[in-house]
This record gives structure tokens, sequence and C-alpha cells, in this order.
């Protein structure tokens, strides 16, 4: 497949709206990378984790190289992680 029919393909699907951290993102890609989201919302991957919001308010945190099949409305945030000790 080349790039310009993904492209189209990804154009041609229902844009999806989530937010990072309460700023809001639209997307046509419903499949993407946890580091990739990080990066969209300006934030270093090997710094920080994405965390998708559940409905009990609890986090469910998400390895960089995790494929998140976004839904519209979806709410992430970012943590920080834990410094290594040397």
């Amino acid at each position: 497949m080349n790039d310009k029919h993904e492209h189209d393909k990804h154009e041609n699907r229902k844009p999806l709206t989530f937010t990072i951290d309460g700023q809001t993102f639209t997307t046509h890609d419903d499949d993407q990378e946890a580091a990739s989201l990080l990066r969209l919302a300006g934030v270093d991957p090997a710094q920080y984790d994405l965390a998708k919001v559940k409905h009990n308010g609890e986090p469910k945190v998400y390895r960089d190289e995790k494929v998140i099949d976004l839904n519209d409305g979806d709410a992430f945030v970012t943590v920080r992680q834990s410094a290594q000790v040397a």
C-alpha cells in the first residue's frame, strides 16, 4: 500500500476528538501508538507515559509502543515516569 492510499483511507474515516491533559485533538486515524500521541501533545515519550482516564477515574497507563484504539471522546493524561536511580 502506498502512502497516498493510506492517507486517503484515514481521511475517509469519521474524525475522532480526544483530549490529552485537557487539550483537544482531532484525528482520522483510530489506532495510534502511545508515543505518537505523546509527541502530538508536545511531550517527550522518554520522560512521560500516556494514561487513559477510565470511567471510574482510575488511569490505565500505556507503554510507548502500545497501539491504542481511539474512540471519540477519550480522555488521556500524561504521567511523569519515575526517575531512574543509578
